[in-house]
């Protein structure tokens, strides 16, 4: 037998997961009942099939998860044909079996096999046991118990599967996103309305390829596969671009989230840039498992002149966490607040004790999802003058530039 190589193994094959224990156990007790030495699961791929799963007696290893032979050289091609029975009592019975190289090199005289399929069809594998001694009692019982155990692994482990080229499909999506540039960004002016000027602009993603969706969701997407942080950093790369084109009294804000800022890649797509300019707004709607981590990691960028602002305010108990632990330099009310503040007495309430704390504490109120003026008009009777949203402005591209923002 031969190591698996990294060719074939599975997406989940690193880690044992719970369905491997579920597999494992129905192997050994499938293997006990049928009073066999050795129970194995197999995949047949690329011409060969490959031990997924292993349970032996204690002191029997013959063979390992991971190991591969030659499929056409198996007992298991033969299971599949129906050029053998699922029930071989000995195999010195069938002079084809008894050629094989296999049966002499792991000493089988009795064999239990039947294929695992899933519910297309397809063929996975095998589910098989053997023994070095010839079982003559095996009878149509256990043909019917090896089926059922057969058929519980299948369900276990078409759900894995599925879940592992459900993974591997998006992680493909993602990876033409970024390989090829697909998303540009726009930029959502941010007015002082006291004064009727521009104070700095947010970059906002705008995805150029299908699935049609919101760039919320293609973010979320791509941080359940690992690859947030590389989706995050082009689009800070791209709305960087578009500085030259802003105004020099007016900052730019990137959306970045913790996870991003712990891998180290916004220290390095920001490496040179002028700090001075920028503002990071932290989206995370979950709570920071340790506070102290990012702000260590921001700490010389904001000693700097980087600002950090903290969007969502009053979106959920988190959003108050981080305000609290990263004490930020702007605190954003999430347009949740703002829909209909002009007559929802509970959301004047609760933005009016946001405003207070962040007057107590040395941060700057925004409000952004601007769309009504009398919600303007409520947001200014509260002591709020920077404000972002459709009725003062739509991302856009910036003039002379092709960006866009998120």
């Amino acid at each position: 037998m031969a190591q698996t190589p990294d060719t074939f193994a599975p997406l989940a094959a690193q880690a044992s997961t719970p369905t491997d224990e579920l597999i494992r156990c129905a192997v050994g007790l499938a293997r006990t009942c049928l009073g066999m030495e050795v129970g194995f699961v197999t995949e047949f791929r690329n011409g060969v099939r490959i031990f997924r799963h292993v349970e032996s007696v204690e002191g029997y290893v013959p063979v390992k998860a991971g190991d591969y032979d030659p499929l056409d050289q198996s007992y298991c091609q033969r299971i599949v044909d129906g050029s053998i029975p699922a029930l071989v009592e000995d195999t010195h019975a069938y002079p084809e079996l008894l050629a094989m190289p296999i049966t002499a090199a792991l000493g089988i005289r009795a064999h239990a096999g039947v294929p695992i399929c899933f519910s297309d069809g397809a063929v996975f594998g095998t589910f098989c046991c053997y023994s070095r001694d010839p079982a003559v009692s095996l009878g149509a019982f256990d043909a019917a118990t090896l089926r059922k155990f057969a058929a519980l692994i299948g369900e276990l482990l078409e759900a894995r599967v599925k879940g592992e080229r459900a993974h591997a499909q998006v992680v493909e999506r993602l990876m033409m996103v970024i390989a090829g540039s697909r998303l540009k960004v726009v930029y959502q002016p941010v007015r002082d309305v006291a004064s009727d000027t521009v104070v700095g602009y947010e970059a906002l993603a705008r995805f150029m390829t299908e699935p049609v969706r919101t760039p919320d969701v293609w973010f979320d997407e791509a941080h359940t596969v690992a690859l947030g942080h590389r989706l995050e950093v082009l689009a800070i790369e791209k709305a960087l671009q578009g500085l030259a084109q802003i105004p020099a009294d007016a900052y730019l804000a990137l959306n970045v989230s913790p996870q991003t800022i712990l891998s180290g890649a916004l220290e390095a797509v920001l490496q040179g840039a002028p700090l001075g300019r920028l503002m990071l707004e932290v989206t995370e709607h979950e709570s920071i498992a340790d506070y102290t981590i990012i702000s260590a990691s921001l700490g010389r960028m904001r000693t700097d002149g980087l600002r950090l602002a903290v969007d969502d305010a009053g979106s959920g108990y988190a959003s108050f966490r981080h305000i609290l632990k990263l004490k930020p330099d702007v605190i954003k009310l999430d347009q949740s607040l703002i829909r209909d503040i002009d007559h929802e007495p509970g959301a004047r309430a609760l933005a009016a004790a946001i405003i207070t704390f962040a007057a107590a504490t040395g941060s700057t109120v925004v409000a952004e999802g601007i769309e009504t003026p009398d919600e303007m008009e409520a947001l200014r009777e509260l002591g709020v003058t920077r404000m972002q949203g459709y009725l003062l402005g739509r991302p856009a591209p910036l003039p002379g530039g092709e960006q866009a923002t998120r």
